[in-house]
Parts: structure tokens; C-alpha cells; sequence
């Protein structure tokens, strides 16, 4: 009976393990999509992976909603030519998951081209059965 009951508990934990690893790549999954919903400015997608009260932050200080955020994108005022992310790491808390990672990427900001290297911290809430952004951060990378 002692037996069963550590097998019982080892199991439980390690199968909690690996529910949370699903979760975060789950999340992970998610960024990547949007990563490229921002490159090809796929205003449906943008609308499907962003909460409604969306608070996003950009490093030059201004931080925009929602309504604004994908308009931009979808005017082409903002433009991502290309853009890589890397050193990322995912946090799960509950139905909150919060995401840092290092954006690099190429763009046209109102016509003028532009690179960005950016520190980038997202928070994505579980709304519905699906990830979405909540808030955005950013900050310039200091050399």
C-alpha cells in the first residue's frame, strides 16, 4: 500500500510537470503566431490573439489600445519587415502567462525605414479556451 502511494504521488507530480511544459509551449505557440500575424499585418489574427482592453507599451514611451495598436499595423504606418525574437522565456500562473524575450526586427515607421533591438515583456490572460494579449512592454536594448 506504501508503494502504491509514493508511485501515486510521483506520478502526480511529474504529470504536473508535464501538463505546465504543455502550457508554456502552448503560450510560446502563441507569440510565435503573433509574431507573424505583426509581420504580415493579418488584422484578423490581431484581433482574434488580443484582448479587447489591450495595453501596449512601446520603448519610445507611448503606449496605445487595441482599436489604435492594429490600425497602425494595418495602415501600414507601422510596417515589420522582418522580425526575430529570441532569449524568451514563459511564466504560467493560473490563466496568466507572462512572456519576456529579445525582439530584433527591421520596419518602416511612417515610411522611414527603421531597426529596433528590443527587451520585451507580454502578458497573455486564458480568455475563452485561448491566449490572449493583454499588455505589451518594451524597452530599448542600451549597448
Amino acid at each position: 500500500m506504501k508503494k502504491c502511494l509514493i508511485i501515486f504521488c510521483c506520478l502526480f507530480i511529474f504529470s504536473d510537470g508535464f501538463s505546465q511544459e504543455k502550457i508554456e509551449k502552448a503560450v510560446a505557440d502563441r507569440v510565435e503566431l503573433f509574431r507573424q500575424a505583426l509581420v504580415s499585418a493579418d488584422e484578423n489574427s490581431l484581433n482574434k490573439m488580443t484582448a479587447e482592453k489591450l495595453s501596449y507599451g512601446h520603448s519610445a514611451g507611448y503606449v496605445e489600445g487595441k482599436a489604435e495598436f492594429i490600425r497602425k499595423l494595418t495602415s501600414g504606418e507601422n510596417d515589420f519587415i522582418s522580425i526575430a525574437l529570441s532569449d524568451q522565456t514563459v511564466s504560467v500562473s493560473g490563466n496568466v502567462a507572462v512572456v519576456r524575450h529579445r525582439l530584433e526586427a527591421k520596419l518602416t515607421d511612417n515610411g522611414k525605414p527603421n531597426e529596433v533591438k528590443l527587451h520585451v515583456l507580454m502578458v497573455w490572460q486564458k480568455q475563452n479556451k485561448e491566449w490572449k494579449l493583454v499588455a505589451r512592454q518594451a524597452v530599448k536594448i542600451i549597448p
